[in-house]
């Protein structure tokens, strides 16, 4: 754990999973304040004039570590990594892609980066890539899936603790201390937590997606199809009834550019709500304070 921490430079190893664009300098702001790694979704952010906002923001919100998350493919990167370093962030993630090309670009900034993975395969490969650490994602975690057989985490972490010499960090499945204690026992040095932080009080979702994540029962989360790609969401009647008509193609029903305006306004019938395996769990609104503080008790 002292490795992951002395990279962080927080005080506990836990970092807020970034989701989509979703993004609130306050959320943010307020985890790191407790204690934890507040992370900006960066990935989709078009522009670096976009992101210095998002950071400066942040920033004046609090004087503790946070970090950002991008998208390998985002041709941005290096802007926003400029900006990044210039106002004090030591630390990111990258995810969807190779971790190649990326990494020469954090270190020449004097930053240090964990690349989120699927698989022991790709942790593999980002490690020679020069990763500093690793993010390694179960199959039970939400956001985006690849359409290859997945593990779970109770064999995933273990896997990649064993194989891979840098940091690793447990996404999936971690919503309170009891599975925040099962990663650092199968060997990770930290946790990432999306959908717990999703619906704080400081979360910007809307009441319709934090409900749909209350009132999410076992086993009622569905892994869309989206071509060479797969997402996590929360099963709603609309869904549920074109999974059942095997003459339903979901890939022409649902399209990812659609997810920011329906997970901003609650209209799931547009794209689904997103969520983890998790959200069977979770059935109460807290603060992230509280969040972070149950989990490390």
């Amino acid at each position: 754990m002292s490795r992951l921490l002395n990279i962080l430079g927080c005080s506990y190893p836990i970092i807020q999973g970034p989701i989509g664009a979703m993004n609130s300098p306050e959320m943010v702001a307020a985890i790191s304040e407790a204690g934890a790694f507040g992370m900006l979704a960066l990935g989709f952010t078009p522009n670096a004039e976009e992101a210095k906002k998002l950071v400066g923001a942040v920033r004046n919100l609090t004087d503790k570590p946070f970090g950002a998350n991008l998208m390998t493919m985002n041709p941005a990167n290096p802007e926003i990594l400029k900006i990044l370093a210039e106002a004090g962030v030591k630390t990111v993630t990258s995810s969807a892609g190779s971790a190649k090309n990326l990494y020469p670009v954090i270190h020449e900034m004097g930053m240090k980066g964990f690349h989120v993975v699927l698989a022991l395969s790709y942790a593999l490969k980002a490690e020679d890539a020069g990763a500093d650490g690793i993010v390694i994602s179960g199959s039970e975690s939400g956001g985006l899936r690849s359409v290859k057989q997945e593990s779970s985490n109770m064999i995933l972490i273990p896997m990649a603790v064993d194989n891979v010499k840098v940091p690793v960090v447990a996404a999936g499945g971690i919503a309170d201390s009891r599975g925040y204690r099962a990663a650092l026992a199968l060997g990770a040095e930290g946790v990432q937590v999306g959908t717990r932080f999703l619906i704080s009080e400081e979360s910007p979702a809307p009441k319709a997606w934090k409900e749909a994540i209350l009132n999410c029962a076992e086993g009622n989360t569905a892994l869309l199809p989206l071509g060479n790609m797969m997402m996590r969401v929360i099963m709603n009647p609309k869904l549920k009834e074109q999974m059942s008509n095997p003459e339903t193609d979901l890939m022409k029903e649902y399209n990812l550019m659609n997810a920011p305006e329906a997970w901003g306004t609650g209209n799931f019938d547009l794209f689904p709500a997103g969520g983890g395996q998790v959200s069977a769990l979770i059935r109460e609104i807290k603060p992230v304070k509280e969040i972070i503080e149950e989990m490390v008790s």
